[in-house]
């Protein structure tokens, strides 16, 4: 899943962007508002980590900017202040957490799926199709209760499939989800990560749509 990080701090960007990518995100940065704010316009983000102090634009302009535009990905604000007025002008802005600096990593990444979760309609931490388990806390799969090893590729696809259970997800996006965008890959590389996978969970775990995309559903027949 992409993920856009919005931090002008250069080594906590940093720092940031090996912890997500360790977490199986594809991590994009921005450093100024401005520029953040452009991305998230025109780009499509599974959720965005946000920090309120940024030169150009600060993250809360930024925030109410994409609302009003109608933009609807999980946002989750970083800042070094604290009050209690802060924290309400950001959640009244359209943020779905809020999370004060100094923290843990291990806390953001919690928050961050918390979101992303509650944006995709699931309400735990365990995601489910049938006999199909991925939890994203140990990001460990497993089917009919026996792990199954995936590499980080395989892993994505299967975390971004599930997130959007029951929806088709078009071979742009899922492309986009999994690789990155402008990432170079041959032009069947998808169909091939699809037949590893489906080698592994089995081939009726993926749906393919001719034409449209492909599915995991909602209830595993």
């Amino acid at each position: 899943m992409r993920v856009l990080l919005v931090e002008d701090d250069p080594r906590l960007s940093s720092d940031l962007s090996r912890t997500l990518q360790a977490a199986g995100y594809l991590v994009e940065t921005s450093d100024n508002g401005e520029q953040a704010w452009f991305l998230g316009d025109t780009e499509d983000y599974g959720a965005v980590v946000l920090d309120l102090g940024l030169p150009g634009m600060d993250g809360l302009s930024v925030l109410k900017r994409w609302r009003t535009a109608g933009r609807h990905m999980p946002v989750l604000i970083l800042t070094a202040r604290a009050s209690w007025a802060e924290r309400v002008d950001v959640i009244d802005a359209g943020a779905d957490d809020y999370l004060p600096k100094p923290f843990r990593n291990e806390e953001l990444l919690a928050r961050l799926r918390a979101i992303v979760r509650r944006s995709a309609g699931h309400a735990a931490p365990v995601l489910s199709s049938g006999d199909l388990m991925l939890d994203e806390r140990q990001m460990k799969v497993s089917l009919a209760g026996v792990p199954v090893p995936l590499s980080q590729l395989e892993y994505r696809l299967i975390a971004y499939l599930l997130r959007q259970s029951g929806r088709v997800v078009p071979q742009h996006e899922l492309e986009e989800n999994v690789y990155g965008l402008g990432h170079d890959h041959d032009s069947n590389a998808l169909e091939v990560l699809i037949r590893r996978v489906r080698k592994k969970l089995g081939a009726e775990i993926i749906e393919t749509r001719r034409g449209f995309g492909y599915m995991i559903p909602e209830t595993a027949e």
